[in-house]
């Protein structure tokens, strides 16, 4: 194994605490740890180093320096070591130019995280399923739509909420089911897991591909627009999306919401765990109170 320097300094920005700045040959690097029991099996790490290669050259992410497989047997970690990207984290530059009320900036910055959003969408794939092995091979994600999925992740919220997010989501998979297309899918694709240039605010680097699959075009749309809705921000991703593949904005923010359900089920079955899962039930409540995907918690 390299030589990672006398200390690796956990980054910032992530729940997982799995995710380290270390040193390879003099530079720095990136150092993602991967546990025995992952439930991604052994072959994570490979994965992520095959997606990787995959979108190089076509966005900006990091070299593959090294990859390990976890060994069970004696309880070694899987890593994956990539280079370190330069960048500013792209949500506290949102909240920069928000506090900044720039609304310039905010549209610029839009347009090009929506540009890679646009991007991954307009990478096929044959089938959806998540990524079992290093030579990207399609699984299964299961049968069964979007208010089954609410049925099964929400079994302890109140019936009457339930039913009426199930509601939400049946109609939410009919507009899922208009697009009949697969496309590489980051599935975390939000600010925090983007680096921006300070100064031109383009997408200097794609961070944490762990969730990669084989999806839907409008999921990790969804991502970008969950909790960042300033409208400068929004009509600049919109823009960049609309711009490469067509269609109307109204239309495509209408389908973003109803992809993003998907995750922020997922998100709000496990309020307690972290902030991100909190905030995604107190909008998931939101959503089954009103009826609309597009709504937002009381105060907000």
């Amino acid at each position: 194994m390299s030589d990672l320097g006398p200390t690796l300094q956990p980054l910032t920005g992530g729940h997982s605490g799995r995710t380290f700045l270390g040193e390879v040959g003099g530079e720095r690097a990136v150092v993602r740890l991967y546990p025995p029991d992952d439930p991604r099996g052994d072959a994570a790490p490979e994965v992520d180093q095959a997606v990787l290669r995959l979108v190089r050259g076509l966005l900006p992410v990091p070299e593959v320096l090294e990859v390990r497989r976890a060994d069970a047997a004696t309880g070694r970690p899987g890593l994956l070591v990539t280079s370190w990207l330069p960048g500013e984290r792209g949500d506290l530059v949102v909240e920069r130019l928000t506090g900044a009320d720039d609304t310039d900036g905010l549209r610029r910055l839009g347009g090009s995280t929506g540009g890679v959003a646009a991007a991954l969408a307009g990478m096929p794939m044959l089938r959806p399923g998540p990524f079992v092995d290093a030579e990207l091979a399609v699984g299964s994600f299961g049968d069964g739509g979007l208010d089954e999925w609410v049925d099964a992740r929400l079994a302890h919220w109140p019936d009457a909420e339930r039913v009426a997010l199930a509601e939400v989501a049946r109609r939410a998979q009919d507009l899922l089911d208009s697009v009949q297309r697969t496309c590489l899918v980051h599935s975390d694709l939000n600010p925090k897991n983007l680096l921006v240039d300070p100064d031109s605010l383009e997408v200097a680097g794609v961070l944490d591909w762990e969730f990669a699959h084989a999806g839907h075009p409008w999921t990790d749309l969804g991502n970008l627009l969950r909790f960042e809705r300033d409208p400068s921000y929004v009509a600049g991703v919109l823009d960049a999306w609309t711009t490469r593949h067509g269609g109307s904005a109204d239309a495509l923010l209408e389908g973003a919401r109803a992809a993003d359900l998907w995750a922020l089920v997922d998100l709000a079955a496990r309020a307690g765990d972290n902030p991100v899962a909190d905030r995604s039930a107190s909008l998931l409540r939101a959503v089954a109170e009103t009826g609309d995907t597009h709504a937002r918690p009381r105060g907000a």
